[in-house]
Order: C-alpha cells, then structure tokens, then sequence
C-alpha cells in the first residue's frame, strides 16, 4: 500500500468547481502551502472552504480568496485578512461564523459518523437562529449538523507512505480534525520517511484517513501580523 504522489499537481486535478474543502490551519501554522498554490495556479472556483481562519493578506486561503476562488468561508475567526474583510463588508463573499470550538467539533464529529451534536455555545445568539434547542440538566443546548468535506488539505511534519502523520506542535491544530472529516483526504509533510521510523505511539493521525500523501517544498511559513510593541 503506496499513497505517495510525486507532488500536489498530481492530485490537484481532482477538485473541481463548487467542492467543499477542509483546510487545516491555524493562522499562519500548519498551512498546506503546497496544495493552496497547486489550487490557486489551477483556478478551481465557487469553492466553499472551511478552515479556523481566512489566512491573511497575501498567503494561504487568502491567496485563494484574493483570486475570488472562495465562494462560501466558513471560520471561526475573520480578523487578520483585510481584503477578506472587504469582500464579506460588500457582499462579494458568502461568510458562515462559528465558535472556534463549534467548528472543530463539527469537523470531529464527521469524522467519527455523528450526524449532529448539541452544544451550549451560541445559545440567546445569531448562531442560534432557525436551529433547534434542547435543554440538558436545566440548560439549553443547540443542535449543530457535522461538517464533511467533498476533500480535506492538511499539512503534518513528518509522515509515511501509508499515509501515517504526525505534526509538529501548533501545527496539530485544525489538521488533526480536518484530516478524518474528508471525503478525500491529501496530506502535505515536510518530511516524508520510511516505514518503522515513525513511532505508532506517537501518530496523531493514522493512515487509514489519508488517501494522498507527499513531500512539500517551499515552505514560506510567515508570522502572523499582529499588534507591535511601541518601545
């Protein structure tokens, strides 16, 4: 069993206009660089991606956003991409907002085949409208549907060509989640190993979710911007 491709060109071509992908990712870490480029020069459109966050100005999902790929974002946190948040002022983009916990546990719970949660987040909100409310010893809970994707892109430090990951830190983030809720899943390593070197102990996602795997290159991994200290 060989899930290794040569490169995210080799699997790109599978994504076609309108499908819903999951992007693993959280702010600037753990972003799947090699696919969001491959996606980008392919110009696949009217995508509806699901991530923690928009990317920013210039680098990952905002690469794709700026090249009016994205039809429909679906995050949870919106405020480090200014031309994101133009198009959501204007309304040039379609924008679903949902708790950062919400939406990690809509993804978790696709991926282990519960159609729908109830959670007290939300309740007396936006959020809450046109869904269903249930109280649990004595307080209200919404129910919110699973989230899968027609593809989930992830990116890992270190895997194998069964498709065995394991990330680094931070960048676990969305990934480990997004990886077992995609109906096609294709992972990006910075190092791709033999098998036996990865300890079974310590593999966050095992292979059975990933269809794709390869070793990325490239990587630009920037600092997110943020507030500076005045000294």
């Amino acid at each position: 069993m060989d899930k290794r491709v040569a490169n995210a060109e080799a699997v790109i071509g599978r994504v076609k206009d309108g499908a819903t992908i999951l992007i693993g990712a959280f702010g600037t870490c753990g972003v799947p660089e090699n696919l969001i480029r491959a996606l980008v020069r392919q110009g696949t459109r009217n995508l509806t991606v699901a991530s923690n966050n928009p990317g920013t100005d210039g680098y990952g999902i905002g690469t794709l956003i700026e090249n009016r790929q994205v039809r429909k974002m679906i995050a949870s946190y919106v405020g480090s991409n200014k031309f994101f948040e133009k198009l959501a002022l204007n309304n040039e983009i379609e924008v679903e907002l949902n708790p950062q916990g919400t939406l990690a546990e809509r993804m978790r719970a696709a991926g282990a085949g519960i159609p729908a949660f109830y959670t007290p987040t939300g309740v007396g909100t936006l959020i809450a409208e046109g869904k269903e409310v249930r109280e649990f010893n004595g307080r209200a809970n919404l129910l919110v549907t699973a989230l899968r994707g027609d593809f989930a892109f992830v990116k890992a430090w270190k895997g194998d060509r069964w498709g065995n990951l394991v990330y680094r830190k931070t960048a676990r983030n969305f990934n480990a989640v997004a990886a077992t809720a995609g109906n096609y899943v294709i992972a990006e390593v910075e190092e791709l190993v033999e098998l036996g070197q990865l300890n079974p102990d310590g593999i966050h996602t095992p292979g059975i979710y990933v269809d794709a795997i390869f070793q990325g290159t490239g990587y630009v991994k920037p600092m997110e911007p943020g507030p500076k200290r005045k000294r």
